[in-house]
């Protein structure tokens, strides 16, 4: 049933907002509490780690409570968040309340995801997740860059402003929309940790981890190198959001009917972004006309990668569909927090216009598993033996 993927996807924009709003007003953070921008950018790094160490065991933990109450209790805890940052608060405290919802990040995800493809046809699920996680790309086209467009125009607390409405909204719609759903067949935790000796599980979990750093490494400070590298104010950085975004809704939505044929080639298309961006990024120049087709090229192969590195995750473990989820969030997360933080050390010994080629290194190992898992798949390795190899 469609009408439940919707409501996930609504509350995934909330969680969106919340995770990746601050991308956009990471220079005027830095700026507020006069501190360096890659001291700032630790508000996506320590949320991102936080996901990353805690995201399966919270998700293990709450497998057994009604799916609508887990979903309200994350969002309510999004809603927090933004009330209390939109008064900013001293760093430390903003930093406080800035990870206390993503110990519920993945759990809401995964939680999220399980609701839509159980309560959908099988055929389709791809289908489906992909509207769900079209609300990284909604995000992208509207709250983020109006959050930012807001704080370009007043102050960066607005942008908290807009992550509290949109968690109200999502509140509302999980509330009266959707029923209880209770967990009547809850499975062990052996039987889901086992996943963890797959093989193909665990290079498939490398691919997501090298794909997500790769991206983030230079889209973490995206305002920062439209700005300091391509020379943008603002005002034009949170219109190249909005430009980034609506790309993205379009591409979610293609990629989902793509990755229903074939899931590997799918991956590795939209994969390959991030062995071209860099390129074009580097040889484009600051001319305006050449960077809108660029950002939009970026937008397009970009968008699509939570979807498409979950789904080539749990197509290597089609049996632990929550805890493998759980466990795609955690690791796309590490790869946020990784490459975050070494595109910040590369902001500040080297400069912000070398962060692209991160980019391009952490692409090359993404490939490098998705062929390893293929030799793997035609070998047929079996798990005892994986140590041998």
């Amino acid at each position: 049933m469609k009408k439940y993927a919707y409501i996930g996807c609504l509350g995934f924009i909330a969680v969106i907002t919340t995770e990746f709003g601050v991308i956009g007003i990471l220079p005027q953070i830095a700026a507020h509490y006069n501190i360096s921008i890659d001291k700032a950018g630790i508000l996506l790094s320590a949320f991102a780690l936080v996901i990353a160490l805690t995201g399966p065991f919270m998700t293990l933990l709450v497998s057994g409570i009604d799916r609508k109450k887990i979903m309200l209790t994350a969002i309510f805890i999004f809603l927090l968040t933004g009330v209390i940052s939109s008064f900013s608060p001293p760093f430390w405290l903003l930093m406080l309340v800035r990870i206390l919802p993503a110990f519920l990040q993945p759990v809401y995800i995964s939680t999220a995801l399980a609701v839509a493809i159980t309560n959908g046809n099988k055929k389709y699920e791809n289908e489906l997740m992909s509207i769900v996680f079209s609300g990284v790309a909604i995000a992208m086209v509207s709250t983020v860059p109006f959050a930012t467009w807001l704080a370009s125009q007043f102050s960066w607390e607005y942008s908290f402003i807009i992550q509290s409405i949109v968690s109200i909204i999502a509140l509302l719609a999980i509330y009266f929309f959707l029923p209880d759903m209770p967990v009547t067949a809850k499975k062990s935790y052996g039987s889901q940790l086992k996943i963890l000796t797959q093989p193909t599980f665990i290079v498939s979990t490398a691919m997501n981890f090298f794909m997500i750093a790769g991206w983030f490494s230079t889209y973490s400070y995206f305002a920062e190198y439209l700005n300091k590298a391509k020379g943008m104010d603002s005002t034009a950085v949170s219109y190249m959001l909005f430009l980034f975004g609506i790309i993205g809704v379009i591409t979610n939505r293609v990629s989902g009917k793509m990755l229903n044929k074939d899931i590997a080639n799918t991956t590795a298309l939209f994969l390959s972004g991030t062995i071209l961006m860099p390129l074009l990024l580097y040889f484009s120049g600051t001319n305006t006309i050449t960077l809108i087709f660029v950002i939009a090229l970026w937008g397009f192969l970009y968008s699509p990668s939570f979807l498409n590195a979950s789904t080539y995750m749990i197509s290597s473990a089609p049996t632990s569909l929550e805890f493998a989820n759980s466990l795609a969030t955690s690791f796309g997360n590490l790869g946020i927090t990784v490459g975050t933080t070494v595109g910040g050390w590369i902001i500040a010994t080297k400069g912000v216009q070398y962060t692209p080629w991160l980019t391009l290194l952490f692409g090359i190992l993404a490939f490098a598993m998705i062929i390893l898992r293929k030799y793997l798949e035609k070998r047929n390795i079996p798990v005892q033996n994986i140590a041998s190899y």
